[in-house]
């Protein structure tokens, strides 16, 4: 209960740190915004995943980042643990032109759903994306 109770209590001191932010003008409402969100996510990290916990097409997905056996994971961004997840998803309708989960991106280039997803393991092409050899059971 102390647990929940300090998550709250940090959650909530984010908040009040960004609107204190927002009135002294360091963070603009552009940069709270979900497709700042989007953005500024997958350009932090090699991997991005936008899925959603119980979709059998993102466990596909997720299935491929595992089956490469890579030194790092995903960046998994869950939209349906997240308050503002339909806002997520309307800003990458805008972005890439999909609301559809999952959405994955390599290097900061987008890279598709689950069915490109697993066409890009399958080709080789994910391998080339991540800079990994390719093995032999491709």
């Amino acid at each position: 209960m102390a647990a929940l109770l300090g998550r709250r209590i940090g959650v909530a001191a984010a908040a009040a740190t960004l609107i204190a932010l927002a009135a002294f003008g360091s963070v603009s409402s552009s940069e709270s915004s979900p497709k700042f969100f989007v953005k500024s996510t997958v350009k932090a990290h090699d991997v991005v995943m936008f899925s959603k916990s119980y979709c059998p097409y993102c466990r596909r997905a997720k299935a491929v980042f595992k089956e490469l056996q890579l030194n790092m994971e995903p960046y998994i961004v869950e939209l349906d643990r997240r308050e503002d997840g339909g806002e997520i998803q309307d800003a990458l309708l805008d972005i890439v032109g999909r609301r559809t989960v999952p959405q994955v991106f390599v290097n900061g280039k987008h890279l598709g759903g689950s069915d490109d997803t697993v066409e890009a393991y399958g080709s080789g092409k994910l391998a080339k994306l991540l800079n990994i050899g390719v093995k032999d059971n491709l």
